[in-house]
């Protein structure tokens, strides 16, 4: 089968699909120990524990306190965990609207998923995820607005700690739209799209996509769109047991030949060497196990 896709269904005292809570309260699927995805952002806070947390292609060893960010649309799971303790705090994109500082964080942080706290910015850390529990649990006036600055004051403390900086921001519609082009990417299926889907999508014409998005991000739409089709080809190669044709099939080639020659080209590799040497191995009793069991009654992961 594909790799599973997880929604997030929770009560929403904020006005907007948002949860926060422990890895314990929030059951199995909060550290599910196969490749996965979510239609929501993760921000996970390590409190303690061993084992290791794959994201895409790389596997970062737990080194408690330690801070993650997941990004809609990757794929990630938990290997050979122990004693894991900490928080997770989920939502989905309408949690950012009017926010657009914290999202660019967000993105900022996603591109080096995990990272280490030292131990001034862990307390920290922790005290802010404590009183973002606390608005949650007894929301009042404006109790969204305070989440999010809370949000923002701990991803603002760990872009800073960790030496991440953000490049200069592009403004306007020309980069609103290119933002729009790149989260169509990121998605499940995204780089199916053709740029003319793509635009058609976005209701705008493909020259004009084009322009944004060259303007923006420097390279073309096409370019993108084939970088998308690559990096969910590894995911599916890596995380999956889809036979070659299969995921030639889901990644819209009209036959596998032409997926591997594809593949080839923009990797260096073929298929086969890839998924021989990134292949990741997961118990099956472990995944039905956890995609069956009833989920909190405060909310939580809910596969689709």
């Amino acid at each position: 089968m594909s790799l599973p896709l997880h929604r997030l269904t929770v009560p929403q005292p904020l006005s907007v699909p948002f949860a926060i809570d422990t890895f314990a309260a929030l059951g199995p699927l909060s550290h599910a120990p196969f490749p996965h995805r979510h239609t929501f952002y993760e921000v996970v806070v390590v409190r303690a524990g061993t084992g290791a947390h794959v994201v895409d292609l790389a596997a970062y060893p737990l080194e408690p306190p330690q801070l993650a960010v997941v990004l809609p649309g990757r794929a990630h799971h938990w290997q050979d965990l122990a004693d894991l303790d900490g928080w997770l705090i989920l939502f989905g994109e309408e949690f950012l609207a009017g926010c657009p500082r914290v999202r660019e964080l967000l993105h900022l942080l996603g591109h080096q998923p995990c990272r280490t706290l030292a131990p001034d910015l862990a307390a920290e850390a922790f005290s802010l995820v404590t009183r973002m529990r606390k608005e949650y649990d007894e929301p009042a006036a404006d109790s969204l607005g305070v989440v999010q600055a809370y949000l923002r004051v701990l991803l603002t403390k760990a872009a800073r700690a960790t030496g991440a900086s953000t490049p200069p921001t592009a403004t306007g519609q020309r980069a609103e739209l290119a933002a729009r082009f790149l989260d169509l990417l990121t998605g499940p299926g995204g780089g199916c799209r053709s740029v003319r889907e793509c635009a058609s999508a976005l209701g705008v014409s493909q020259g004009y996509l084009g322009e944004a998005v060259r303007d923006v991000t420097g390279r073309s739409p096409g370019e993108l769109i084939r970088h998308a089709r690559t990096v969910e080809a590894m995911r599916l190669l890596a995380g999956t047991r889809l036979g070659i044709a299969q995921i030639a099939r889901e990644l819209g080639f009209a036959d596998q030949s032409y997926f591997c020659r594809f593949f080839r080209r923009e990797t260096g590799s073929s298929a086969g060497e890839f998924r021989r040497a990134a292949s990741w191995t997961w118990n099956t009793a472990a995944e039905n196990t956890t995609n069956t069991r009833s989920r909190p009654s405060s909310g939580g992961y809910a596969p689709l």
